[in-house]
């Protein structure tokens, strides 16, 4: 006796749902990604120009100082005073020892603004420090 029915197998295909929901996630983790790295660097500030080789890429949680023209110091673009940077680049050392900080100054921020960011950072003991530039247009 066979109690087994006949079982038509039809084949699936390529599924389409699946599919939408992998684009849409890819796409939603794309545009987030976009913001936070426009709030991160400050669009207004022109840094200066440099003509050295030294390229440095992106670290994985290096923290980002802006400082604009009028010596207004920023992170994420959240304007802060000295004393909540302090504190700040504190916590940041508190937890990660050899965490890098770009100052992002504008060409025409005065010196005593930038050295009052690099104070701070020698203050709380944060050694890897760099400035941004670009490179000069070729003509």
């Amino acid at each position: 006796m066979n109690f087994k029915r006949k079982i038509t197998e039809t084949n699936a295909g390529f599924q389409m749902g699946p599919m939408l929901d992998i684009i849409f996630i890819l796409l939603i983790h794309f545009m987030a990604a976009t913001i936070f790295a426009q709030w991160e660097n400050k669009l207004e500030i022109k840094v200066p120009t440099a003509s050295s080789e030294n390229h440095s890429y992106r670290q994985r949680g290096e923290v980002i100082i802006n400082v604009d023209e009028k010596g207004v110091v920023s992170i994420n673009s959240q304007e802060l005073s000295m004393e909540r940077l302090e504190r700040i680049l504190q916590e940041v050392q508190a937890a990660f020892q050899d965490q890098p900080v770009i100052i992002r100054a504008d060409e025409k921020t005065q010196h005593k603004d930038v050295i009052k960011v690099l104070d701070l950072c020698a203050k709380v003991d944060i050694r890897n420090v760099s400035f941004a530039t670009i490179r000069p247009e070729e003509k």
